[in-house]
Order: C-alpha cells, then sequence, then structure tokens
C-alpha cells in the first residue's frame, strides 16, 4: 500500500510584527525625541506596516495595524479635520499615529490629543526633525526578515516532524522533537484536559504537571481566551492548537511557558498539531493516546526506575485521583486492556489499566478511603468475568495507602497473577456495587472519555464555564435544581436561599445557557452535559 503524504498544505505563517513600544525603542527614533502623548496603555499593538501619508482621508487606505507618519501639515488650523483624521485611524484599526513636530505643530495638538485617548489609539510626538524614510526603511526590513525567519522556521519543523513520522517514530519521540524546537514543554490532552502525552526535559514537565488542574481550569476551562482573569495565556507563553479532523476536535496540544514572541509561538504550535494529526491518521486505531499514556506511567511505576514520588504530577494530570486515595494494584494475564477499561468505566471506578508485559494487564484502582477496597476488588473481578464470558483471574496486592508503596503493590499484583495463573476465580464472591445502581451517571461515565460526549458538554454549558460573564459557581444550583427533578423549593432549601433569590439565579443561568429549564427536552439535555462535565472532572 502506498501512502502520500500531503496533509498539510502550503506555509501561511503568521504576519510577523513588531510592537508600537519595539518600533519606539530603536536607535533610529530616539533620535527624533518621541514622547507618547496618547494612548499609553496601548504600546503593545501589532505594528503591521509602517505608512507616511499626509492626506486627511488616510484611513481608507489603510488595512489595519500600520503605523501612520505624518506632519499634520494638511490638517494645521482645523480641529474638525483633526479629531476626524484620528478617529478614521480608529476605525481603520491603525496600530498608532506618528507626527512629526515643525511648522503645522510646533507643540502636540491638544484635539488630536484628546481624540486619540478617547479612542484608545498610541499618538506619538517626534520633537526632533526626522527622516521618516529611516523610520520606514528600518522597519519594513525587520518586518521583511521577520516573515523570511518564520518561513525558515516552519519549513524545518515540517521537515523534521515529517521525517519522524514516515520512519515510523513514536509519540514521545515527535513529542520530544517538538519540545526541541519550542525550547519549552508541550503537552497533549483530551477534551476534558485530561493529559496524554508530554515531552520535553522532565524536570520543566514535571513543573507543569505538578500544577496542572489549577492551569488547565485557569487558562482553557473557566477562563477563556488570552490571559484569563488570574489565569495563563499566549502573554504568558502559553499557546494551544486545536487536535482533530473530519469536522471534530478530540484533543488539544500545549506549548507550556513559551519565550518567543506569540506569532512564533502560534505557528509552532499549529505545526505540531498538524504533525500529531497525521501521526494519529497513519498509527491506526491499534492503540490510543490515552492507552499509551497509561501504559507508559505504569510501566514505569512497576519498573521502578523513576521514583514514585516523580511519577505523582503525572498520574495527576493524566486524571488519576491521588489525595487522600486507597489504591489497589490489580494484575490480569491475558486479559484485553480495552475489556478491562469497559469494566472499569461500567462500574464507575477510577483507575489505569494497561497491558505491561508477558501477557499482563495492570490496572491501579484509585478509591475514596471510605470505601471498602477489597469488595470493591473482588466485585471487579466478578463483573469482568460476567462481562467477558472467560474465568479470568485477576490477582490484587494489598491496598495502599501511600503512593510511594504504589511500585511495590504492582509488583506484588504481578507476582500473585504468576502464582495464580491456573487458579480460576472464586465465581461465588458477592458483588457489592452494580450499574443499574447509578442510572444514567453510569452510562455517562461510561462514554466520558468520547469526543463528541465532550464536545456536547462543552456546548451545552459554555455559557457557565468559559466566555464572558462565565460564573462556574452557579454551576452547583444548576446541579441541585436537576438533581431534585426541578423542586425550586427544595434547591432553595438545601441552598439556604429565599425563593425569589432561586429565581434570580435560575434566570441568570437559563439566559447564559440559551435554554429554557422549564422544557423537559432541553432540561434533560442540559442535565445529561452536566453529568459529562462532572464524569470528566473526576
Amino acid at each position: 500500500m502506498t501512502i502520500t503524504l500531503e496533509p498539510w498544505g502550503p506555509v501561511e505563517p503568521l504576519e510577523p510584527a513588531l510592537s508600537v513600544r519595539q518600533v519606539l525603542a530603536l536607535e533610529r527614533v530616539l533620535a527624533g525625541e518621541p514622547e507618547v502623548v496618547a494612548g499609553a496603555g496601548q504600546l503593545d499593538r501589532p505594528v503591521r506596516w509602517v505608512h507616511v501619508a499626509e492626506a486627511a482621508d488616510v484611513g481608507v487606505m489603510l488595512s489595519g495595524g500600520e503605523m501612520v507618519l505624518t506632519t499634520g501639515v494638511l490638517l494645521a488650523g482645523d480641529p474638525d479635520a483633526q479629531a476626524e483624521y484620528i478617529r478614521s485611524l480608529h476605525r481603520a484599526e491603525a496600530a498608532a499615529v506618528v507626527l512629526g513636530l515643525g511648522r503645522a505643530f510646533p507643540a502636540p495638538p491638544d484635539v488630536m490629543r484628546r481624540a486619540a485617548e478617547r479612542c484608545g489609539l498610541p499618538m506619538v510626538v517626534l520633537h526632533r526633525p526626522f527622516p521618516f524614510a529611516e523610520l520606514t526603511e528600518e522597519v519594513q526590513s525587520r518586518l521583511v526578515r521577520q516573515k523570511f525567519a518564520a518561513v525558515s522556521l516552519s519549513e524545518a519543523v515540517r521537515t523534521a516532524l515529517t521525517g519522524l513520522i514516515t520512519t515510523g517514530a513514536p509519540l514521545q519521540r515527535l513529542l520530544d522533537e517538538i519540545a526541541v524546537h519550542t525550547a519549552c514543554p508541550v503537552v497533549v490532552t483530551n477534551l476534558a484536559h485530561r493529559v496524554l502525552a508530554t515531552g520535553g526535559e522532565r524536570s520543566a514537565v514535571d513543573d507543569v504537571l505538578r500544577d496542572w488542574d489549577r492551569i488547565a481550569r485557569q487558562a482553557w476551562g473557566y477562563h477563556a481566551g488570552p490571559s484569563g482573569t488570574g489565569g495563563v495565556g499566549e502573554g504568558d507563553g502559553w499557546i494551544r492548537a486545536e487536535l482533530g479532523g473530519r469536522g471534530e476536535r478530540w484533543g488539544r496540544v500545549v506549548l507550556c511557558g513559551h519565550r518567543g514572541d506569540a506569532a512564533t509561538g502560534r505557528l509552532l504550535a499549529d505545526r505540531a498539531a498538524e504533525a500529531l494529526i497525521l501521526h494519529r491518521m497513519l498509527a491506526g486505531p491499534a492503540h490510543s493516546w490515552e492507552e499509551e499514556s497509561a501504559q507508559g506511567l505504569l510501566t514505569d511505576l512497576v519498573s521502578g526506575v523513576v521514583p514514585a514520588r516523580q511519577l505523582l504530577p503525572r498520574a495527576r494530570a493524566a486524571g488519576l485521583p491521588v489525595n487522600r486515595r486507597t489504591f489497589v494494584p490489580l494484575v490480569v494475564r491475558g486479559g484485553d486492556p480495552n475489556q478491562l477499561g469497559k469494566v472499569l468505566r461500567l462500574l464507575g471506578l477510577p483507575g489505569l489499566v494497561a497491558e505491561l508485559s508477558d501477557g499482563a494487564t495492570a490496572l491501579l484502582l484509585s478509591l475514596p478511603r471510605d470505601q471498602d477496597a477489597e469488595a470493591l476488588a473482588e466485585h471487579f473481578a466478578l463483573r469482568l468475568r460476567h462481562e467477558t464470558g472467560v474465568p479470568a483471574t485477576v490477582a490484587a496486592a494489598a491496598p495502599r495507602t501511600a503512593w510511594d508503596d504504589v511500585p511495590f503493590g504492582l509488583r506484588e499484583a504481578l507476582h500473585v497473577a504468576e502464582a495464580a495463573a491456573d487458579t480460576p476465580a472464586d465465581e461465588d464472591r458477592p458483588a457489592l456495587v452494580r450499574l443499574r445502581d447509578v442510572h444514567l451517571r453510569g452510562l455517562v461515565r461510561l462514554l466520558r472519555d468520547d469526543p463528541h460526549v465532550q464536545s456536547f458538554a462543552e456546548r451545552e454549558l459554555d455559557g457557565l464555564l468559559c466566555g464572558p460573564g462565565a460564573d462556574p459557581r452557579l454551576l452547583p444550583v444548576l446541579r441541585t435544581y436537576l438533581a431534585t427533578g426541578r423542586n425550586k423549593s427544595r434547591t432553595a432549601e438545601l441552598h439556604h436561599v429565599s425563593r425569589p433569590a432561586l429565581y434570580r439565579r435560575l434566570e441568570v443561568i437559563q439566559a447564559r445557557l440559551g435554554v429554557d429549564l422549564d422544557d423537559f427536552e432541553q432540561a434533560a439535555s442540559v442535565h445529561i452535559a452536566l453529568l459529562a462535565h462532572d464524569a470528566q472532572q473526576r
């Protein structure tokens, strides 16, 4: 079979730009003694081009991002024209206006300054005579060099990643190569922000993963857009690109703390995303990235080469609860990892499952400490036998309450599995938890890793989780209202608020979600999305 690789199309690097602040710091500009008289808070605007113009209607000739240089000779003595000149630049989304003082304007004109301040347009005056041609030549040459460098970088990254993909390099090798080009840790997640794979220097990756849950929520959970309130975003070097194809998204690649300019970071993120999509397409359905992530973590735990304490951030970022938990190591010889994972989801038990070596499949359950870990392990074994119809033998180590004891527990379970390889499981062990007890929640948990379900939950709850005015504190009210069968009296009582106060909160929730909770179908849709959201967060 011949595979033709044409996944990316032509190179389309982002337009390079200098900021207004950077232009004003150029040595040639400093010779003109520049002074910012308006819009000082907007000096980080990108300058896409420099345009010298004296025409009063210059705005119609602009396409956005230009720094306009003028002496104002055609505006002198006409305050109305001066104000309209600034407004036209603002409408054209100019980056800034630079006015050379001289015969037309010996001092900064108040009308233009006030108009620029109202529009938020940076206005700069030059107190010394300055040849505009030198500035345009300097800026244009820098921009051209940046654009050439962007094209060269894009091609270099493309060549390197394509070479790895065509030689069948594993995902980890691909991510490490991306990390070399970006000079920062690289993280791949699913739509629920669960970490699937990482690349880069190990200690730097661990620093990122150590607080991943908070970082993911702030940057791309409850605070949408770059640099959300209290969060991190592109301004801090956290740049993401979506992963998906054929009209659906199934993950994200994140550059964590990229130190270069944002345009270069976005270009690198896009190239990384394109390479990862192609890698997944060519790899086929044999092993998902979720399975590879679990396999890598459990293999490292069993081997003991990496201390368990250093693996804790990876486990937490992979979605495994680790705080105040009881860990139950299980091993099944000859088991199908996919089948074992299905049983885990059917039972609603959080854990990791992966095939190790010599036909052994390991499971690591993470249970609340108030649950009977031994009984749940027995129940899992019985359910596995019921689902597969095969008398599989599950080997369990003694539950561990300390994460540092998990590697020894996994090795103990492996030894038990080897010793009990020919011993059938006891079919008389009692079942303590069944799927029908959790009803719809069981189904949602079963499907929670499906990209369609993740997209559905994000879309339905977008008004509360993301965007302007998002307030995740309204989720508990919505959750209680739906869980009580839309009983307003009971919901108000449980949240210790008056009925009028609850009505106002429900009105806000409906307005932000764009639904009518009195409509059964719409309420059911929101309820299922909320269940899926909760399942993904757990």
